[in-house]
């Protein structure tokens, strides 16, 4: 079932996506077994992460969006493949804070309001790019939109939500991404202030059973507009034992047999799905033969 739409005006003024986030971040809290506000901060990042992958040029491009303040999560690190399929995980999965001044899930109190957010765009060239802004709220939706418009000079309208329920499990969570091309009139820009500031947050127009591409044409009722993507995201993890023996071999030979010789069995976990893989001495030390005799 699509829970993803992108769209662009008829006039190439306004290009805009949305994402219905649930069951992505219902299963990132499941993996990493976030608290509420934890939940809250991971998915926010998660959605952006993956609408702004969306827009990747190629196939094998990747989008790496880390939040890091001085609050008591320890920062957040997501992965978004060029489809947006995203993976993630916090510093502190158990930050438990009291709701905010408003009763909402503290989330600017979690990440802190000093500190980066930075992109990370591996295009397959010599370099990726990367792009660094201060944070500026917290919340990570002001965060991302600041950094477009900042590092990437894109003006553009971020909302993020999460809604967890009684049980902790996620009850909606999503976003949308508006971003202004280049050209955009005084006109346009002032029917999509009007269009963002009239809008509900977007965990409550998902439940009221809007899909991602009934929330842009609402918020586009007064564009002409034409449908460029519809799809279905997942949170997806690309490791396998194949990546972690990679990652192994590049600790280098004596590292390696330093692990052999002090256990006989070395555990690596995969951060993003908490997936273990199990090495023995013996297995360590063919690794080693390996290095060596490619050299």
């Amino acid at each position: 079932m699509d829970n993803f739409c992108k769209v662009l005006t008829k006039d190439g003024m306004v290009r805009a996506l949305a994402l219905d986030a649930t069951e992505i971040v219902e299963q990132a809290r499941r993996i990493h077994e976030t608290t509420p506000v934890m939940t809250a901060a991971l998915g926010r990042t998660l959605a952006a992460a993956s609408m702004l992958g969306s827009l990747l040029k190629s196939p094998k491009d990747t989008l790496t969006l880390q939040i890091k303040g001085d609050g008591p999560a320890g920062g957040i690190m997501t992965v978004s493949d060029a489809e947006g399929n995203v993976r993630g995980y916090p510093g502190n999965p158990d930050v438990d804070l009291p709701l905010n001044e408003k009763g909402k899930l503290d989330v600017a109190g979690a990440i802190g309001r000093e500190g980066t957010l930075t992109v990370i765009k591996d295009l397959n060239l010599k370099e990726p790019y990367i792009g660094r802004t201060p944070i500026v709220s917290g919340e990570i939706a002001e965060d991302v939109t600041h950094y477009l418009m900042v590092s990437e000079q894109t003006p553009s309208a971020v909302a993020l939500g999460v809604l967890v329920d009684r049980d902790w499990s996620v009850k909606k969570a999503g976003g949308f991404l508006i971003q202004l091309m280049p050209g955009a009139d005084e006109l346009t820009i002032t029917k999509l202030e009007w269009a963002i500031a009239h809008t509900a947050p977007v965990t409550e127009l998902l439940e009221q059973g809007l899909s991602p591409e009934d929330i842009l044409r609402r918020l586009l009722e007064e564009f002409e507009v034409e449908v460029l993507e519809r799809g279905e995201k997942c949170y997806r993890c690309d490791c396998s034992r194949e990546r972690v023996e990679r990652v192994l071999i590049s600790m280098g030979a004596k590292e390696l047999e330093t692990l052999a010789r002090e256990q006989e069995v070395t555990e690596v976990g995969c951060q993003f799905c908490t997936q273990k893989y199990r090495f023995t001495s013996e297995e360590l030390l063919n690794l080693v033969d390996s290095l060596r005799n490619a050299e």
